[in-house]
């Protein structure tokens, strides 16, 4: 399995519009950070989570030229403002994109691209095959992938687990009954949006600590605001057995 992080940046990207700190205004490139997103290739499988609103720029930086599905993990706009990009793959391989998501994150799609669903179609609109998920296992082409229920602030929220590796994005709790859902996992992603508290997402801290939980044999940091410091100076505090991830990052696995 070979995952490639497309983005592991928060909702407003790094740098962020205006900003003038040391963060936004670094020249390492692993401080440029589009939205938060994985590619994920497995058993013949080619997979996105979340299609953010730099989705377009990650498919061409990226150079994937097939994808088979697209998993949501919610329904916030940085996780799928950039669904319609989907289009070339539309055309290239000639079907509907199935994606997978909860009933509230389709409905949420069904309101922002109305277009895309209306009776009268304009031509070339997104091609779009919607699969309701829920708590229970699924196959995307025979690949197993388990939902991994998780919650931002008060929003439910899906972290994805394929094989040993498990993916999981704007958590600030894990329930006990995904813990045990994260039981053997080796490589783990998790979010750490900033050093100082924050409402629903887990800070560094908190982020080092779950885990230790969980008990990877490696994590990786990701949704990585400006706010929490360098890269550089970052990885050189944290301790061993975790990173942080950074884009065109590219793993695989056994």
């Amino acid at each position: 399995m070979k995952v490639n992080f497309l983005g592991t940046g928060t909702s407003q990207g790094v740098p962020v519009i205006g900003c003038e700190c040391p963060v936004c205004k670094s020249l390492d490139f692993r401080d440029k950070r589009f939205r938060t997103s994985i590619h994920v290739e497995a058993e013949g499988v080619s997979l996105v989570v979340d299609t953010g609103p730099d989705f377009r720029m990650q498919m061409l930086r990226s150079g994937i030229r097939r994808l088979d599905a697209i998993l949501f993990t919610h329904e916030h706009k940085d996780h799928t403002g950039g669904l319609d990009d989907i289009r070339p793959f539309n055309f290239s391989q000639q079907k509907d994109m199935p994606i997978f998501g909860s009933k509230n994150v389709l409905k949420q799609i069904r309101r922002e691209y109305a277009y895309v669903f209306s009776p009268k179609k304009y031509p070339g609109v997104p091609q779009i095959e919607q699969i309701e998920i829920d708590e229970n296992p699924f196959c995307v082409n025979g690949l197993a992938v388990t939902p991994i229920p998780v919650l931002h602030y008060k929003l439910p929220v899906f972290g994805f687990r394929f094989g040993n590796f498990s993916y999981i994005t704007d958590a600030k709790q894990i329930p006990e009954r995904s813990m045990k859902l994260l039981e053997g996992t080796e490589i783990l992603v998790l979010n750490a949006l900033q050093i100082d508290p924050h409402i629903s997402h887990f800070t560094l801290n908190e982020a080092i600590e779950m885990a230790k939980k969980i008990g990877a044999q490696q994590t990786y940091f990701t949704h990585i605001s400006h706010r929490l410091g360098l890269h550089d100076s970052i990885s050189k505090q944290i301790p061993d057995g975790v990173a942080l991830a950074y884009d065109g990052l590219e793993l695989t696995l056994a």
